[in-house]
């Protein structure tokens, strides 16, 4: 039984708008374990972007408990807080946020230098990570030379290099042609199962919650439906709940098929070096 890396009780934010109070967050409660890909999914204003930031710990809420691999953010002081997260949660957000100046490896190294980590050791592991990425080629290749999805797969490789417990994901693939797109998420689907981080990935293409283990369906601030069995999942991937607007998605195999051995074994998903 995986262990439950992130969790929340009863989660408020409230703001004040002309003196009336403004639920952007409302009594959300959930769970999601090692090793579990869960996706995030309701309309703008659904208050997805000020979930994610209370669970990214940017953000305090005005009531209710985050626990991140056991830890209570609202326990900690600012510098632990800020500690915590650089050690404890990755991130991959649309815009990819690589620095310009550095390289793929050099990227991806950044979180290892930032805890203290790097080493031999860890150098070797960014590489291996990025190869088996398909980006073997592009290693000492700065942003600017790479194209959107290499891009994001050296934000998803940064994201996980310092093995953290929880991975957020928000609009990863918001830039991204539809192929691209399908084979990120793919890719960061089986690296979250293989690894066994906590994985969760807000998106408005419902297409790609194709490759998810269980989507959140948020409205007016609140869960409204979870959707837990792979019928539910593929059915909404293909657009027959169509109150959330989804869009045909292609067929594929069910998502523990896309896991891949350890690494360092050979890549698991065959992406080409260069798109």
């Amino acid at each position: 039984m995986s262990s439950t890396a992130l969790e929340t009780r009863s989660v408020v934010k409230t703001y004040q708008l002309d003196g009336q109070p403004i639920h952007a967050v409302h009594q959300v409660s959930l769970q999601v374990r090692a090793g579990e890909f869960v996706a995030l999914v309701g309309p703008s204003g659904s208050g997805k972007t000020t979930l994610l930031a209370i669970l990214a710990a940017l953000l305090a809420p005005t009531s209710g408990q985050v626990l991140v691999d056991g830890h209570d953010l609202a326990k900690m002081k600012d510098a632990e807080r800020v500690a915590f997260r650089r050690e404890k949660i990755g991130f991959t957000f649309q815009a990819n946020n690589l620095v310009p100046y550095l390289t793929a490896q050099e990227n991806v190294e950044l979180m290892l230098r930032l805890n203290g980590q790097l080493d031999r050791a860890g150098r070797e592991r960014a590489r291996e990570l990025l190869v088996r990425l398909g980006l073997g080629e592009r290693l000492h290749n700065l942003p600017s030379q790479m194209s959107g999805g290499q891009q994001q797969r050296v934000a998803i490789a940064r994201a996980l290099i310092h093995r953290p417990a929880l991975v957020l994901a928000d609009e990863p693939t918001a830039s991204l042609d539809t192929e691209r797109a399908f084979q990120v998420v793919q890719t960061f689907a089986g690296l979250i199962h293989e690894q066994g981080r906590a994985g969760l990935m807000v998106t408005h293409d419902l297409r790609l919650v194709a490759y998810t283990d269980r989507v959140i369906q948020m409205q007016d601030g609140k869960i409204v439906r979870v959707y837990e069995t792979r019928d539910e999942i593929e059915a909404l991937a293909r657009g027959s709940e169509g109150a959330l607007g989804a869009r045909p998605a292609p067929r594929r195999a069910p998502v523990q098929d896309v896991r891949a051995p350890a690494l360092p074994s050979a890549p698991f998903v065959p992406l080409p070096a260069a798109d």
